[in-house]
């Protein structure tokens, strides 16, 4: 891990960037699209925004462990699963037991 520390600057520039993505959502929920766009474009952006906060204010952009950014997509296969497809079968087992 590297000594890097940003500066004051730097992070009042990254917390701007951060408001200004949260004015556009608002600007976005305000205009009332259709209720698919909505949710495309304020999950886009919500992800942005965690992106910037964990690499920014969390410091992971300066690790450089392999190990660490390896498991990032692994976790994100495990949410997805967990969220989409894990549930579907412990339903489905219900059912058959219903049966």
């Amino acid at each position: 891990m590297s000594n890097h520390v940003p500066g004051m600057k730097f992070n009042i520039g990254i917390w701007v960037i951060l408001l200004v993505i949260v004015g556009l959502e608002v600007v976005l929920a305000l205009q009332h699209p259709p209720v698919r766009v909505l949710l495309v474009y304020l999950l886009g952006l919500a992800i942005i925004e965690a992106g910037i906060g964990v690499l920014f204010f969390m410091h992971l952009k300066y690790e450089n462990s392999r190990l660490f950014w390896s498991l990032v997509p692994i976790v994100i296969f495990v949410l997805f699963m967990m969220n989409h497809v894990w549930p579907d079968a412990y339903r489905m087992a219900r059912l058959s037991l219903l049966k």
